[in-house]
Order: C-alpha cells, then sequence, then structure tokens
C-alpha cells in the first residue's frame, strides 16, 4: 500500500524536478536571447516564454499541492472489500466484461484500463461492493454495469 503512494510521489517529485530545472536553466537563457532580439512589445519569442515561465510556475505549485494532498491520506482508512482509490474492478455491461482500475486524475489512461476517481464511473463505483449494480449518467443516456469482480489496494 505505501508502495503506491510513494510511487505516486515519486512521479511528482520527478515532473517537478524537470520542470524546475527547465524554470530556472533553459527558460531565462530563452527569454535573454528573445530579449537582444529588441523590442519586447513586438517580441513572440520573448511573450512565449514569460507565457511559459508563468505556465511552468502554475503546473510546480499545482504539483507541490497535490503532494501535500497526497501525503495527508492514510491508505488504511481505505475501505477492504469495498471500491476505493487503488481498486481494480472487473464490470459487466450488455455481456460485455472490462476491467478498470481507480487511480488518481493524472494517472487516468481509459485506453489502459486506469479510471480517475473522480471520473462519473470512477465516482459511481466508489463504496460499491462485489454484485452491486452500478448505474452512470452520459451524455448518450444511461449505462448499467454489474460489479462482478474487486480487488482491493489491501488484496
Amino acid at each position: 500500500m505505501l508502495e503506491v503512494k510513494a510511487q505516486l510521489l515519486r512521479k511528482f517529485e520527478d515532473e517537478i524536478s524537470a520542470l524546475d530545472r527547465e524554470l530556472k536553466t533553459e527558460l531565462p537563457k530563452e527569454i535573454q536571447r528573445a530579449r537582444e532580439l529588441g523590442d519586447l512589445r513586438e517580441n513572440a519569442e520573448y511573450q512565449a516564454a514569460k507565457e511559459r515561465q508563468t505556465f511552468l510556475q502554475a503546473r510546480i505549485g499545482m504539483l507541490k499541492k497535490r503532494m501535500a494532498d497526497i501525503s495527508l491520506i492514510n491508505l488504511d482508512k481505505i475501505p477492504t472489500g469495498k471500491v476505493a482509490f487503488g481498486s481494480t474492478v472487473t464490470l459487466r455491461e450488455d455481456g460485455e466484461t472490462v476491467v478498470y482500475q481507480l487511480v488518481m486524475p493524472e494517472d487516468a489512461d481509459a485506453a489502459k484500463g486506469m479510471i480517475s476517481t473522480a471520473s462519473p464511473i470512477g465516482r459511481a463505483l466508489l463504496g460499491k461492493e462485489e454484485g452491486d449494480e452500478v448505474t452512470v449518467p452520459t451524455p448518450n443516456g444511461q449505462r448499467s454495469f454489474e460489479l462482478i469482480k474487486l480487488v482491493t489496494i489491501h488484496d
């Protein structure tokens, strides 16, 4: 369990490190080169570099906040026998079977079977148990699933 949390934190630390390196080493060089081109009001390279700088600062701030949030998660409080973060669920819909793992929004990739706990299906599954019917409202109408297998983070 702690491995999942440590892996998430390590992923964020790596991204922060890469963004910080760009912010502190590469971007100042780009800004300096753009300044040398002359009038800053009509300098597209300068404007692009400044916009990138703002984006990087915001992304680093968001990642640090997510790290703080994740650090506070007590994985021992995640329920056993009910769908929660880290659970792998096998669902049946109209005779078709699909397997999803519930992950943080940053890790979501439906094509790889990883859905966010904040997605419509993820939210509908939270707290459910094996055998439960799950109905998910979508723009194209209701979708109904049967939860046929559950493996929690504790398993």
